[in-house]
């Protein structure tokens, strides 16, 4: 793993466009204040609460949370032209579930409405329809995830539902990502503001 445990640190991983950054470290951040949220997620993270298991208490989300990680392997592929955010919780206000079973569906999802791909609603609605009802089944709340360590399971990709806005004074930027280069902040300050 790339960081240290929870335990420790008392912090999650947000990642976001370096355009968002500036925006972020002085507002904070809200669940829809990022332009992709309405034109790239809306609809997906409604389907997905649509398929909201009883079990699960209401004031859990998806289409009101903000996204973060636990952490992150070695190997992780970052997009590029982002920030690695660490931010401070209310673990109280927080789930864990399973992102393997929302990934699976956004690509059906997505192109269902593009002629040659309607064929993917039938996706949706057997296996795709099964993944989301086991995503919900899967889930747990943050403090009970650190009992029982669902995110240390194999093929148990981890994402932390986040319902609460974060302050900028909970923000701290980790490393800023290029096409060729994972930088800590530090490290690319020295490289680019000391010229």
């Amino acid at each position: 793993m790339i960081f240290p445990e929870y335990e420790k640190t008392g912090v999650v991983y947000h990642i976001v466009s370096l355009n968002d950054l500036k925006n972020v470290l002085s507002q904070g951040i809200q669940y829809d204040d990022k332009v992709t949220y309405h034109t790239k997620y809306y609809d997906f993270h409604k389907i997905i609460d649509d398929h909201r298991t009883e079990n699960i208490p209401s004031w859990v989300i998806r289409k009101k949370a903000i996204f973060a990680s636990l952490n992150y392997p070695e190997a992780h592929k970052f997009h590029s032209h982002t920030a690695i955010l660490s931010i401070r919780i209310d673990p109280n206000k927080c789930w864990i579930a399973n992102e393997n079973c929302a990934n699976a569906i956004y690509e059906p999802f997505i192109l269902q409405e593009i002629e040659g791909f309607h064929q993917c609603r039938n996706y949706l609605a057997t296996e795709g329809r099964s993944l989301l009802v086991a995503y919900w089944d899967t889930s747990l709340s943050f403090l009970k995830n650190l009992e029982q360590r669902y995110d240390r399971k194999k093929g148990y990709d981890a994402e932390v539902l986040i319902q609460h806005a974060i302050d900028p004074k909970d923000i701290e930027i980790k490393y800023i990502l290029s096409d060729h280069q994972m930088l800590e902040v530090e490290e690319w300050r020295k490289r680019f503001c000391n010229c």
